[in-house]
């Protein structure tokens, strides 16, 4: 398994954000964690990637344990946080060779990555202004291309096409798709026409709990849509 979780459970304060949650990513899987406002998709996220601990419960990234290899596992990750925080006074190419650079890579070998990820991203038209000044959907586009620099075997995103027009969500739908076939990805998002777009299977959270997970073929079957699926499930 690429993700394993098991018996998270997320204290903050008396208020549980998570209780006693489980569930697996497989290499090369691409998964939706959906769930309505306050569920605890975020606070999973951020656990997984390490930048949260749990109260309890263990999380392993390419078996590797995520409070024992907290560091080793940042290398494997790319993040695509909820809300998207960026440095908005660099210039885009100048912000992706810094965290190029962080993840160690340097000199042509980075310069080839930025140039090849602004290309893949669609940020050509883009690529010589600073952060500050691109639309939201150009934003969004830079934190895709930040979590993808370094070559990571998995990916968590968290919203990706947030804030994007409708032509660009189906691009940016079309390169999460194709990178499905060789990395693993666990993604969220509101919109259940992306979920059935491009998710191999879905994980439901509601009040901190899991309540479905299972293919996206097999939840389609109990009903006509997966909008009453999750209409049903999160009552």
């Amino acid at each position: 398994m690429s993700i394993k979780v098991s018996g998270i459970t997320k204290l903050f304060g008396e208020q549980r954000a998570l209780d006693d949650v489980s569930f697996s990513v497989k290499t090369g899987e691409v998964v939706g964690f959906i769930g309505p406002n306050g569920a605890g998709k975020s606070t999973m996220m951020k656990i997984i990637t390490g930048y949260l601990p749990q109260s309890q419960g263990d999380v392993w990234v390419n078996d590797l344990n995520t409070l024992e290899h907290g560091l080793e596992i940042r290398r494997m990750i790319g993040y695509l946080p909820e809300n998207n925080p960026l440095y908005v006074e660099m210039y885009i190419k100048e912000y992706l060779m810094m965290v190029a650079n962080l993840y160690g890579t340097r000199g042509k070998v980075a310069k080839k990555a930025v140039e090849d990820m602004i290309g893949q991203v669609g940020l050509g038209p883009e690529q010589h202004k600073k952060i500050g000044a691109l639309s939201k959907g150009y934003r969004q586009r830079v934190g895709l291309a930040q979590a993808l620099i370094h070559d990571p075997s998995v990916l968590i995103l968290d919203e990706p096409t947030s804030g994007l027009d409708p032509n660009q969500i189906i691009e940016i739908r079309k390169f999460i798709d194709s990178l499905g076939k060789k990395k693993t990805i666990l993604l969220s998002t509101h919109i259940m026409q992306e979920v059935e777009a491009i998710c191999d299977r879905v994980v439901i959270i509601n009040l901190g709990k899991i309540v479905a997970d299972e293919s996206t073929v097999e939840l389609r079957k109990k009903e006509s849509s997966l909008e009453k699926v999750f209409a049903s499930l999160t009552k």
